[in-house]
């Protein structure tokens, strides 16, 4: 007897349909073919110790598994269930009522029957929505995740007896219902962090705001201590709360990697990934032997903070140069192509030497001649260009960081950059693909960011006397824009339409100059104090 069960596998952060044929006849052997991997291939022992304990005696027949289409490599343990399913209906121990054409069973069995959680649960309900299947059963620690997809009927099983139960009617099982729309409002705003601990450094906020507002990549350079990373971890309690379609996104790539805690429903906050400088060129930009998305896709729609950016290896640094161009990563190997989004936010610090007291105010740097423009080094000048704002950063003095005055908190500085982001859509309206002023392309910055003479010649004199290259005009051209889209978001009699249309005005370029401290070409070459 031939019987046909359907589950599916991931590739990227997409889902395709796996048909699992299951041919029982005379005999006493198992095969199972279909380009698997030896997970998939090892579960001939788990559905037999899964099927044993459940109360069936293993069938004796010539049994043949095909995972259908062929040429798809099949990989993990997730493929169990509905094996487990098609061989006792094939050996006709069950009688489904339940028309198995209609619905989707994806989870791994342990030796006592019990079913464990997968990958990609997510993915694999909204494939199976679009397919039109009814029903989409999956380990219970997995249904909440898949259950944010509307319209289909997303079942949660413990084990093995309960899915025989339910598809030969022995027994109902309630269908999880969420309400994603209710689901995404929910814990939003809610941070364990926010910006008004932070004393001082009323700059390096500022620039954290223009950064949020425009989704521009920003280095903070400074010595230890001054709050770098303090300030970087709070950097998503400023960013645009996620739209619905921005969750769904980010939640099917953490679920496809595995990143989803048991029982975890859709993503409502911006993700913030931050590796340790030892990571690997894979690790970053995802593949391997079994593709996963790497921590530049877990950070899609979020903050990826490289924390001394230095001591990050050249290879590693060099793979992000086309990511933070396209957005996109894109994995070719021998065996497989995939790609993964990653449209980020880079944000990075490091210190400005070696002995880290290089522009100190009160500590000499210890460094010796050269070794300063060195380390920079570390960083190529392709990558530096991907870098929109370089702020310099100077220690807190002792009477702000004892000052007992609150500083200002993310909600108000969150209300300005959500005001610009507003600006930014309307402005951008009929451009697919662009959502915000750091995503223009020369294009658009031809006809969003043109300059009067006042403000070109102001540009012109500040690269010439500072020799900064050609490169950091598009640059400071698009921070430029992000600032007058807050200074106009500050005028509440305006519209976004209005606000979106008004020109770039000389002081826009002056603050938009001072967030380019690396550019400068005295900087580094000798131990002085600030550039500012």
């Amino acid at each position: 007897m031939l019987v046909k069960t359907y589950g599916a596998a991931v590739q990227g952060i997409d889902a395709i349909t796996v048909t699992i044929e299951v041919a029982a006849r005379p005999g006493a052997s198992f095969s199972l073919v279909g380009m698997a991997d030896t997970a998939v291939k090892e579960s001939y022992q788990r559905v037999l110790s899964a099927t044993t304990q459940s109360g069936f005696q293993w069938p004796r027949r010539n049994m043949v598994v095909n995972l259908s289409p062929a040429d798809v490599r099949k990989e993990g343990a997730a493929y169990d269930l509905p094996i487990a399913i098609g061989i006792l209906a094939a050996c006709e121990l069950i009688k489904p009522l339940f028309p198995l054409d209609k619905m989707m069973i994806m989870g791994e069995l342990s030796l006592d029957g019990s079913v464990l959680p997968i990958r990609g649960a997510l993915p694999m309900a909204i494939r199976a929505r679009s397919l039109g299947f009814s029903a989409l059963i999956v380990p219970k620690a997995n249904v909440a995740e898949a259950a944010v997809v509307n319209n289909l009927n997303v079942y949660g099983v413990e084990n093995l007896r309960e899915v025989i139960e339910f598809v030969t009617g022995q027994s109902q099982l309630q269908p999880t219902i969420i309400d994603t729309r209710a689901e995404f409002a929910r814990d939003a705003d809610l941070f364990d962090v926010d910006f008004d601990e932070v004393k001082g450094q009323e700059v390096v906020k500022r620039a954290l705001e223009v950064a949020c507002a425009g989704g521009h990549n920003i280095l903070m350079v400074g010595p230890p201590g001054a709050g770098k990373s303090m300030m970087a971890k709070r950097v998503p309690t400023i960013m645009p709360p996620l739209t619905l379609a921005e969750a769904l996104e980010t939640t099917k790539i953490h679920s496809v990697a595995g990143k989803l805690r048991s029982g975890s429903r859709l993503l409502t906050r911006r993700p913030y990934r931050a590796p340790h400088h030892t990571i690997s060129p894979v690790a970053l930009v995802g593949g391997g032997t079994n593709p996963c998305p790497g921590e530049i896709s877990l950070a899609h729609n979020g903050v990826l903070f490289l924390d001394e950016l230095p001591e990050f290896t050249r290879q590693v640094l060099e793979v992000m140069r086309q990511p933070l161009e396209d957005r996109h990563i894109s994995i070719s190997r021998a065996k497989y192509t995939l790609d993964y989004p990653a449209g980020f936010m880079l944000v990075a610090s490091m210190n400005p030497c070696p002995c880290g007291y290089y522009n100190h105010p009160t500590k000499e740097c210890m460094c010796a001649p050269g070794v300063v423009a060195k380390y920079l080094n570390r960083i190529s000048g392709p990558l530096l260009d991907r870098i929109d704002l370089q702020v310099e950063i100077q220690p807190v003095p002792f009477e702000q960081l004892a000052s007992m005055r609150p500083a200002e908190g993310s909600a108000a500085i969150k209300a300005r950059v959500v005001r610009a982001r507003d600006i930014q859509a309307a402005r951008f309206r009929d451009e697919p693909g662009v959502h915000c002023n750091a995503q223009m392309n020369a294009r658009l910055l031809q006809k969003h960011a043109v300059l009067d003479a006042e403000c070109m010649e102001t540009l012109r004199a500040a690269m010439t006397k500072f020799d900064m290259s050609a490169r950091a005009y598009d640059r400071i051209l698009k921070v430029a824009r992000t600032i007058a889209d807050l200074d106009r978001g500050l005028q509440p009699d305006l519209s976004v339409e209005q606000a979106a249309a008004m020109p770039i005005e000389r002081r826009h370029i002056f603050e938009a100059l001072a967030y380019r401290n690396l550019d400068r070409a005295s900087w580094g070459t000798a131990v002085s104090k600030s550039p500012f």
